[in-house]
């Protein structure tokens, strides 16, 4: 609209790249004060991710389509629009004086005000992420300018805003009178990866069978990491001690070479496996990703916290570990896999505040269908 008035004030019946460039720079060169900031860590951290499974060949069964063409074409239009939007910015940064530019690349900014609080940086809301369209704000801590929002928001009041400018005697011929209140920033929803941690009591005479369906299952949903940005861990607990086998990974290979060949066997040291849990998911939550807990046992344990046989003290301890992981808010689904199930596995659940399952012939794929229910909102344990 901007570009369109300014072209009207030039004689021309439709607006060309010079008024576009003398838009941006009348809007945004007046309240610049730094350059945008190169891509550079979002190309590094692609990099790293492993590259995506091979496409599966198409066929002409006459399937109906995927329905995630619908989100395919919401990105291509959002697409589009980034790529306007960026064309404008580029036309700004084109049109801003010379030694402006070189002020901003010293980190010499005309006049900035406030302190930054490192939130944008921390969490990169403002950059990237699930569009949410725009809302007023002021462009800085990673937040960027929605440009044509901006100029959406302040043309309506040109006429306005010149009659006060004339009243006060301050007649100019800006093309665009623009003020705070016009400025629009970005607003992105990022979606957070996240990790499921399973935690597999490898004990007793069913430890092998435990073992499996969770190896089972590891592998299955690591099959579909790359596409929901998802990893797995997997913690065994037996004997006095409990293992972090394998840290939070996408990668199915490192996965298969580590479950390979895994011990079962031995006393219940629920306490300690749960505790290890928590730390895990603690250590993901604290980078910034979402944890998932998902606990394999009977809930009879007979090792405590020390490592020592005795059940009523191990009781004591796996219901303290159980209840600090419900005091930390970590999303937890027990699965008890056991032929006769018991009340042990539900009181475990209810004490960390999570779901319970009982799936006394479950195999891997069923398993992994609890597990992805349980987290898209089943209904948790009674309290």
């Amino acid at each position: 609209e901007a570009a369109r008035a300014h072209a009207a004030l030039a004689g021309r019946a439709e607006a060309i790249e010079a008024d576009l460039s003398a838009t941006a720079r009348l809007v945004l060169a007046p309240r610049a004060t730094r350059l945008p900031p190169p891509p550079q860590e979002e190309q590094e951290q692609e990099q790293e991710q492993e590259p995506p499974p091979p496409e599966p060949p198409q066929d002409d069964s006459g399937d109906p389509p995927d329905s995630g063409e619908n989100e395919e074409s919401e990105d291509e239009r959002q697409k589009q629009q980034d790529e306007l939007e960026e064309m404008l910015v580029e036309a700004a940064e084109a049109a801003i004086p010379q030694d402006l530019l070189e002020q901003l690349a010293k980190g010499n900014a005309p006049r900035r005000t406030g302190a930054a609080s490192g939130t944008g940086q921390k969490k990169k809301a403002g950059m990237r992420g699930k569009p949410l369209g725009a809302r007023p704000g002021m462009p800085r801590g990673g937040n960027r300018l929605a440009l044509i929002d901006t100029l959406r928001a302040a043309v309506p009041w040109q006429q306005v805003r010149r009659r006060e400018r004339e009243a006060e005697g301050r007649a100019g011929d800006a093309p665009i009178l623009m003020r705070k209140e016009d400025l629009r920033i970005r607003r992105y929803e990022e979606k957070t990866p996240r990790v499921t941690i399973f935690a597999v009591d490898a004990s007793g005479s069913a430890a092998a069978a435990r073992l499996a369906e969770a190896k089972g299952a590891v592998e299955l949903m690591l099959g579909q990491a790359y596409v929901t940005r998802s990893e797995v861990a997997l913690i065994a607990f037996r004997g006095d001690n409990a293992e972090l086998l394998l840290p939070p990974t996408r990668s199915l290979t490192r996965a298969k070479r580590a479950l390979s060949g895994l011990p079962g066997g031995g006393g219940t040291p629920l306490a300690l496996g749960l505790t290890a849990a928590r730390e895990c998911a603690e250590s993901v939550i604290a980078k910034g990703r979402t944890a998932s807990l998902v606990i394999l046992t009977d809930g009879r344990g007979n090792i405590d916290a020390d490592g020592q046989p005795g059940r009523a003290k191990a009781r004591e301890d796996a219901e303290a570990a159980a209840k600090a992981i419900g005091a930390r808010g970590i999303e937890t689904l027990v699965v008890d896999i056991s032929p006769r199930p018991a009340r042990e596995g539900a009181a475990l659940a209810e004490a960390m505040r999570g779901r319970f399952l009982a799936l006394p012939r479950a195999d891997a794929k069923t398993l992994q269908g609890a597990i992805q229910a349980a987290q898209t909102g089943a209904p948790r344990a009674a309290a």
